[in-house]
C-alpha cells in the first residue's frame, strides 16, 4: 500500500535533503513561507498567464513583457488546458488528483492537445533571473502522466519557459519511450519509500543550507 503522494516538488526536496522533505511533508511541522516576495511574484505571473491564455483578459502593464510568448501559445492548434490538475496511481494508471487511490500529483501550467496530429505539448512557466539551475526532469515527468491520461497522444513537444529572461528550454519525447523516461523517478521514489520504512531522513548540507532552507532547527541552517 502506498504509504505517500508525491510531486516533482517533494521528490526533489527529498532529493536535496531528506530532513527538509520530513518536516515538510511528513511531520508538516514547518511550511514554506508563503509571503516570501518570489513565491508571491510567481503566483502572480501565473495568474496573469492563465487568465490570459483560457479567458482572453489582459494582462497587467507589469507583465506587458510577457505577452509576445504567451500570444506564440495561443496560436498552437489544439484545444488548451490552463492550470491542469492530474494525477496517477502507484501503478501509474490515471487517476483523479484527488482520489482516493492518487500516488503522484502533478498540475501543468499549460497543456495543449492536438488529437488529429496525436500531439501535445506542454508548457512549464519559471520566473526565475535565468535558465542556470534548470531540471528538465520534470518535463519528462508531466509526459510520462500526459501519455498515460491521453493514450491517443504520440508525442509531447515540452518547454520551460523563463519568461523573464526570454529563455525557452525544449524537449521532445515519444510514447515508445515511456519506461525510460520514468527509470530515475522510479529509483529515486524508492529511496522515500525506504526513508518512510527506516524512519530515517537525514539532513544533506547543500548550498540552500546558507538563505533558503526553513528548518532553522538543523544543525547545518545557515552555514
Amino acid at each position: 500500500m502506498k504509504k505517500f503522494t508525491w510531486s516533482y516538488s517533494s521528490a526533489t526536496t527529498f532529493e536535496k535533503c531528506p530532513k527538509q522533505y520530513y518536516h515538510l511533508y511528513v511531520k508538516k511541522d514547518i511550511k514554506q513561507d508563503p509571503n516570501q516576495k518570489h513565491f508571491l511574484y510567481g503566483n502572480e505571473v501565473h495568474k496573469a498567464a492563465e487568465l490570459y491564455v483560457r479567458d482572453s483578459v489582459p494582462l497587467p502593464d507589469k507583465f506587458s513583457q510577457f505577452q509576445a510568448p504567451l500570444d506564440k501559445l495561443i496560436s498552437i492548434p489544439g484545444e488548451k488546458f490552463c492550470e491542469h490538475k492530474i494525477g496517477l496511481t502507484q501503478t501509474l494508471e490515471p487517476t483523479e488528483f484527488f482520489s482516493d487511490v492518487v500516488w503522484w500529483r502533478g498540475v501543468i501550467d499549460l497543456l495543449i492537445l492536438d488529437k488529429d496530429q496525436k500531439v501535445a505539448t506542454i508548457v512549464d512557466y519559471k520566473t526565475g533571473k535565468n535558465s542556470r539551475y534548470a531540471d528538465m526532469r520534470q518535463l519528462s515527468l508531466m509526459s510520462v502522466a500526459i501519455f498515460k491520461h491521453f493514450p491517443e497522444i504520440e508525442k509531447i513537444k515540452s518547454a520551460l519557459l523563463f519568461l523573464v529572461s526570454k529563455e525557452v528550454l525544449r524537449s521532445d519525447y515519444k510514447i515508445e519511450k515511456i519506461d525510460d523516461m520514468f527509470k530515475e523517478w522510479g529509483t529515486l521514489v524508492k529511496r522515500i519509500d525506504h526513508a518512510y520504512e527506516s524512519d530515517i531522513f537525514n539532513a544533506s548540507p547543500n548550498f540552500a543550507c546558507r538563505s533558503f532552507c526553513p528548518v532553522q532547527q538543523c544543525a547545518h541552517w545557515g552555514k
